[in-house]
Parts: C-alpha cells; sequence; structure tokens
C-alpha cells in the first residue's frame, strides 16, 4: 500500500486575473521519483515554491506526514555562509563529502556568491540540500548550469535514492532515468501518468487524441441540441428542465481547444558560401590555462556540430573567438564573406522591464523576411514562438525566465543568420519549446554550433562533436555525445579488460620466476599449443564463410553465434600458454 509523504488537495494560484492552477490535487508518496511538466508561465516554479513553504497559495490544503524533512533547491539558488552555522557534525560530514564529489573546494565552498560561477553555486547549493537528507526533495531545473559529469553523477545519485522527488527539468534524458511518474500542467489542471517520461509521451498523445473525438462527438450533438434551444420558448417549456442543463455542459465541451501552440517556423535563410571559417594553428590562454594549443579546423558548409565538456574547459571561449568577441593568441581565423551569425549566449538579451513584449520585437524590426517573398509582421513571428496577442502586451518584467529566454531566441532569428551559435540555448525553455526548436534546427539551411550539457538536444540536432577535455585538449568526434559516451564507455571496458590480462600476467610471472614446469604443465603446454592451433584455423573458417557471400542465411547465424565463443576460448588458451611459456 502506497504511504504518502504529502496530499495537495485542491490547491488554487492566481497571479492577479491570471490562474496558473486552480483546484488541482494530487499525492506523493514514499521513493516516488515524480518530474513535473509544463509550459513556461503555467505555474511549475510556483507550485514547487509553495509546497516548499517559500510562497503562498490562493485556495486548497497541503498535508504533510508528520516528521516529514524537505529540502528545497530552487531555479537559482542563493548561498549564504549563515545557512551552515547551526548544522550538526553528521551534516557536516556529509556536506563534506558532496563538496568532493562535485568537485568544489572547501575555499571555494567558502566564498561569497559574487565570487563564484553559475556551476560552482549550483554544486554549493545542491550539496547543501542533499546533506541534510530530506525525506522530500524538491528540484527546480537541477541540471541548469552543470556540466556532463555533474549531471551524470547526479543522475546516477537520485536514480539510486530513497528519497521521494518532485523535479522540473527540461533534461529529457535526466527525466526518463530518474522518474518514474509524470505530472502535466495543462491549462491550470493537472494530468498524472504512471511511468517514465518515454511512457508520458506514449500516453499524453493518447489523451489528447481521445479529448480530440470527444469534442468531435460533441459538436455533433451540440448542432442538433442549438437547434432545438433556438425554438421558441414555447416548444421549449415542455421539455423537461435537465435537457436544458445537459445543452450548457454539452456547450462546455464543445467549445474545448487542445491548444498545442508551437514554433513552427519555415525561414528561408540567406544565402552561405562554401567558405565558412577556416581556424589555423590556433592558440588560447588565460594565465596558465589553456584553452586551445594549435587547433586548426575547416568548418563546411550546412555543418552541424555540438561542442561539449566540463565547465571551464573553453567551450564559451571558443565561440567567442569565431564571433570575433574575443582575440586569440596566435594562429589565424577566416571568415567567409557571406557568413551573417546568429547568436544566443548563456548570459541572454538585457530587455527593458518597462517595455512590452511587442515593442522589444519592432525595435529590431516592424517585419520579418520569412524567404520566397514571405513576410511576417512583428506580432505574427511572435505568434510562432508561443507569444499569444494577448501575451504580446504584457509587460517584460511579468515574463518568467523561460518566457525571457523564449523571447530572446525570437530576437535571435527574426534577424535571418544562416550561422547560428547556441550557447546552453536549453536553460529555462520548457520541453514543448525544445521539441520545435529542434524540428527547427534539423531543418535548418546554414550552419549551425551548440553548446549545450543537454544530451537529448544534442543528439537530435548535431552529427558530430568537438569534446573540450581541457588544458588545450579538443578531440573531433564523427557522431552524437551520446555515441561518443558508448564509445568511451567501450574503449574503457577493453582497456580495463587488457589491463586485468596484463596483472594477471605480472602476478603469475612473479610467482613462478622461483619454479620450473612440472610433467603435468609440459603435457598441458604442448596440448595447449595445438588445441591453439586448432582454434585459430576454425576461427579462420568462420571469418572466410562470413565474408564469402555465398554462405546461406542459417549457416551465418549458427557462426555467428560460435565466432564470439570461440574467440573467447582462444584468448583463454592464449593467456595459459603465455603464463607456462615463463617457466618453461
Amino acid at each position: 500500500m502506497a504511504n504518502p509523504y504529502l496530499e495537495i488537495q485542491g490547491l488554487t494560484k492566481r497571479i492577479g486575473h491570471r490562474v496558473l492552477f486552480e483546484n488541482i490535487s494530487f499525492t506523493i508518496n514514499e521513493r516516488e521519483h515524480i518530474g513535473l511538466i509544463a509550459k513556461n508561465g503555467t505555474g511549475k516554479s510556483t507550485l514547487l515554491s509553495i509546497i516548499a513553504g517559500k510562497e503562498s497559495d490562493d485556495g486548497g490544503k497541503m498535508v504533510f506526514r508528520n516528521g516529514i524533512k524537505v529540502g528545497y533547491l530552487e531555479q537559482s539558488p542563493t548561498i549564504e555562509a549563515d545557512e551552515l552555522e547551526n548544522e550538526n557534525d553528521d551534516f557536516q560530514l556529509l556536506y563534506k563529502q558532496y563538496l568532493t564529489q562535485m568537485k568544489i573546494t572547501e575555499d571555494e565552498a567558502k566564498r561569497p556568491a559574487s565570487q563564484l560561477s553559475g556551476g560552482q553555486v549550483k554544486r554549493i547549493a545542491l550539496s547543501r540540500v542533499l546533506a541534510k537528507e530530506p525525506d522530500l526533495l524538491i528540484l527546480d531545473e537541477p541540471t541548469n548550469h552543470l556540466d556532463l559529469e555533474m549531471i551524470e553523477w547526479l543522475e546516477n545519485t537520485l536514480s539510486h535514492s530513497t528519497m521521494a522527488i518532485l523535479m522540473v527539468t527540461h533534461d529529457r534524458y535526466f527525466l526518463d532515468r530518474i522518474c518514474s511518474s509524470i505530472i502535466e500542467m495543462d491549462n491550470s489542471r493537472i494530468y498524472p501518468y504512471k511511468g517514465n517520461y518515454s511512457y508520458y509521451l506514449e500516453k499524453r498523445q493518447e489523451r489528447i487524441d481521445n479529448m480530440n473525438a470527444e469534442i468531435a462527438r460533441a459538436n455533433n450533438l451540440y448542432r442538433t441540441e442549438l437547434e432545438w434551444m433556438r425554438s421558441t420558448p414555447c416548444a421549449r417549456s415542455s421539455k423537461a428542465r435537465y435537457r436544458i442543463e445537459s445543452f450548457y455542459e454539452l456547450e462546455k465541451v464543445a467549445k474545448q481547444r487542445i491548444e498545442e501552440r508551437s514554433v513552427r517556423l519555415e525561414m528561408g535563410g540567406s544565402y552561405i558560401g562554401n567558405k565558412i571559417f577556416e581556424m589555423q594553428n590556433v592558440c588560447k590562454a588565460f594565465g596558465n590555462q589553456t584553452i586551445l594549443k594549435d587547433f586548426s579546423y575547416n568548418f563546411t558548409r550546412y555543418e552541424k556540430m555540438g561542442i561539449v565538456g566540463n565547465n571551464g574547459t573553453g567551450k564559451s571561449t571558443f565561440v567567442k573567438m569565431l564571433l570575433g568577441l574575443e582575440p586569440h593568441d596566435s594562429g589565424s581565423i577566416d571568415i567567409g564573406k557571406t557568413v551573417r551569425f546568429g547568436y544566443y549566449s548563456q548570459q541572454g538579451m538585457a530587455f527593458r522591464e518597462d517595455q512590452k513584449v511587442i515593442d522589444a520585437v519592432r525595435d529590431i524590426a516592424e517585419y520579418v523576411d520569412m524567404g520566397n517573398g514571405e513576410k511576417l509582421s512583428a506580432g505574427q513571428f511572435l505568434q510562432h514562438f508561443l507569444f499569444s496577442p494577448e501575451e504580446q502586451f504584457s509587460y517584460i518584467y511579468k515574463l518568467s525566465g523561460g518566457e525571457r529566454r523564449r523571447l530572446y531566441l525570437c530576437t535571435v532569428l527574426m534577424k535571418a543568420p544562416n550561422f547560428l551559435i547556441l550557447d546552453e540555448p536549453t536553460n529555462d525553455l520548457d520541453i514543448v519549446t525544445l521539441q520545435i526548436l529542434e524540428d527547427y534546427l534539423k531543418s535548418f539551411r546554414g550552419c549551425l554550433i551548440i553548446v549545450s550539457h543537454d544530451r537529448y538536444f544534442m543528439d537530435r540536432v548535431v552529427d558530430h562533436t568537438l569534446v573540450f577535455h581541457g588544458n588545450g585538449e579538443v578531440q573531433d568526434f564523427p557522431g552524437s555525445y551520446s555515441q561518443y559516451r558508448d564509445w568511451k564507455e567501450q574503449n574503457k571496458q577493453e582497456s580495463d579488460k587488457q589491463q586485468n590480462k596484463d596483472n594477471r600476467k605480472d602476478n603469475n610471472r612473479n610467482a613462478n620466476r622461483a619454479r620450473k614446469l612440472t610433467f603435468k604443465e609440459k603435457q598441458e603446454y604442448i596440448q595447449l599449443e595445438k588445441d591453439i592451433a586448432r582454434l585459430e584455423e576454425e576461427k579462420k573458417r568462420i571469418e572466410t564463410a562470413l565474408c564469402g557471400g555465398t554462405t546461406s542465411i542459417d549457416e551465418i547465424t549458427t557462426l555467428s553465434k560460435r565466432l564470439p565463443v570461440l574467440t573467447e576460448e582462444l584468448e583463454e588458451k592464449e593467456l595459459r600458454w603465455l603464463e607456462l611459456s615463463e617457466l618453461s
């Protein structure tokens, strides 16, 4: 039987006249890992803040199990030194362990936030909340500002955790691998799904299809009932009152809309020539920190490159050098004459708080050239970016972090660049926007560089990857990040296997130095030579048959199963032969 930690009953929250959510109810059970999904501006962060006791609601109630300890990581956490003053020794020990695992020194942990990077602040805040060992952990975009190494560490830690977890994240791999339940907020209501993110996608589509079918049926009946309702009061008065009441209920269903707003853009883009950019023997360093060392690369037309690496290895510096925003120390960077950069930075665009959304876009252009002679007004273009006509006339200070990011993305793309550079574009964007942005970038008729820690986003968009290892080492990998990770893991396994073999050889060599082969071992040694010769001959025959083109499907299947078994047996006999040869 489920053991509830928190029961939310009829919770409501409004901001002015805007309803974020109304009369929502759900339960968080012991050890349950829940992902909360919704569009930007619909109240995800507000709901987490209310549950954490940082913000008030406008109705409903929350019932916590007695003695439950709640931990809360805000989207943009603050760290104060006095937070730790009253913590006990058990906490201090765990806190130091987490700092070490997150590669934060004690000196860094004691510095004021103004002297730390966003990634350092996030890791310190995470260490603090995890060290408190909460029963219920609330996380608002925990992967923002973390590099891939830290994201994968946190993913592994949380997936094995016995804490109950409620999280908001745009990282779909993170969501899929940790959460066993999904709660979707849509149109001020919630829809629960008992499964991970992949299961949610499947069932959400089923829900939408069923609702559309229900609306279609209601519309057919509504037309008939509407004719009756429009008849004379006399004709209607003899009818049962319940039919009138049923009509109004039917009308509510018939007038529902499944609002799937999207950024579906078909922009022509400007012409880009064959020469994009060429980097020859480029070097860059900050003091003793080497960013690039004799780096050379020719970027090709329509290339889609992903850049990954730990924080501080020089990813953002690399793109700033391309854009001319950061000088290089030596070497050359030659940019093609037809290249028109569009740059989306981590810092984002500084908007005027007292300005309306529509005016921020009109300051750039009244009309946007979509190619093929088509033009959109600033307002029409904003609607592609999920800003309704009503929202376009809202003031920028009212926008959520994700809505600001969406507006910033709009201002970058409306200039019709032919070379996009996106530095951490996924931070603060909701999953709906990300899915549509991915589709747009996949069909983008230009060049693309993406610096991101979002593995799912990178896998869908880029065709090869630059991996920044630090100290000027940059690896060009011909594939996505997940393919790189699989390749790296396979190499590690092979390396570990070889190391184990070498260790066994050394151990046997050391143990056997003082003795000679026994009679039994001599006989084994002779037999091993015969067996190895026989197995090598069989392996050669199988490989020839598999490559010959005349082998039947059934024979290929049989031989394919035999080959790995044969190879393993051969390796074992060769290893034993080497052990005995040391004594001969």
